[in-house]
């Protein structure tokens, strides 16, 4: 059966970081009302364009969708669930930052339909919060962590590394510091600097290139996670299906200001934003390079199908044997090796 992920866009910050770069705002009282309204409308504006269709994994995205209070984060579900045919095993995950969920909104968000909660640590350490533009503490990083734990949830964490005069040997205590908190799904991001933010403008002076990937590959080797992406690292099982599923080329919705989604109907593929924003199609040629640019991200790597093989250089995936395979499953993966250089293999892989 074709199914559907939904993703669902919360703009509303308590502060901006300094790493930022995302469609969001600070914002101390949002209006949630018309908020709701909004996301609303459009949930029913995709249910009548394309019927009672089959959603696997709803994702709730930000920005910081931790600060939505309860009861219009209800009525989204519900509207949900009356529009669509939700999968009965459907991933519902919300990102959170920690100072945003006491005991009680947390068990509100999971009574609603919450099963899976990624929390934005980012550091364990107060002063590198601080660094980072971050306005909670490690304290309060620990409470949300084990609560949810308590409670039943599905649990991932976000972690940044490559901050200024780091090396390796720190990011070796990160990993460590990580293994104790018995996560079962992370997420290492390597510190990007980008244009417009604080950091941006700040003339760090960041670790080089092969700094980066000394600690790139200390994380694999004393992280308990095996990684099943670039950034992302889980016990087997425990991957985000949602962005799985994104990554292996499955349609997704982009619900709210800020989202995107790529849509297939009757076998031709839109690109999507907001409900009259953009709605546009696109080649299978050009789908078919954006599935290959996130699936290679996968350790499993991309399906080799008709699309994908109309492509790839094959000469080149068969002069590469250090640096790329076809396993057993017909994916196209990089070996570690290659991971390590991704971009510029994607630069060769394609004819």
């Amino acid at each position: 059966m074709k199914s559907y992920n939904l993703y669902i866009h919360v703009p509303f910050c308590l502060s901006k970081c300094n790493y930022c770069a995302f469609f969001s705002r600070a914002c101390k009282k949002p209006d949630w009302q018309n908020y709701e309204h909004n996301i609303i409308t459009e949930l029913k504006y995709w249910a009548e364009k394309l019927g009672k269709i089959f959603i696997s994994t709803v994702f709730f995205g930000g920005g910081t969708p931790s600060l939505m209070p309860s009861q219009p984060f209800e009525n989204i579900i519900k509207t949900i669930k009356s529009c669509f045919n939700l999968d009965p095993d459907c991933e519902i995950t919300l990102e959170a930052n920690p100072g945003t969920l006491d005991k009680q909104k947390l068990k509100d968000f999971y009574n609603a339909g919450v099963n899976r909660l990624s929390i934005g640590i980012q550091s364990l350490n107060d002063e590198k919060l601080k660094f980072l533009g971050r306005v909670h503490n490690a304290e309060q990083a620990l409470f949300l962590l084990n609560s949810a734990q308590k409670l039943g949830l599905r649990v991932s964490a976000d972690f940044i590394y490559g901050l200024p005069n780091e090396t390796a040997c720190d990011v070796i205590k990160i990993c460590k510091d990580i293994n104790s908190l018995g996560l079962s799904h992370c997420s290492m991001y390597e510190l990007t600097i980008e244009q417009g933010t604080p950091f941006g403008k700040a003339n760090l002076q960041m670790p080089s290139n092969d700094e980066m990937a000394e600690m790139y590959k200390a994380i694999s080797e004393t992280l308990d996670l095996p990684r099943y992406e670039v950034s992302n690292y889980a016990k087997p099982g425990e991957e985000c299906k949602h962005n799985q599923n994104v990554w292996d080329g499955e349609s997704y919705i982009g619900i709210g200001n800020g989202a995107a989604g790529r849509i297939l109907i009757n076998d031709v593929w839109y690109e999507q934003m907001g409900n009259q924003q953009k709605f546009e199609k696109i080649s299978n040629e050009t789908r078919a390079l954006e599935r290959l640019i996130t699936g290679m991200r996968q350790v499993r790597g991309i399906k080799l199908d008709s699309d994908i093989k109309k492509i790839i250089n094959f000469d080149f995936i068969n002069k590469s044997p250090t640096l790329l395979k076809i396993n057993s499953e017909n994916r196209l993966a990089t070996t570690e090796k290659g991971m390590l250089i991704l971009d510029d293999l994607l630069l060769n892989l394609t004819r």
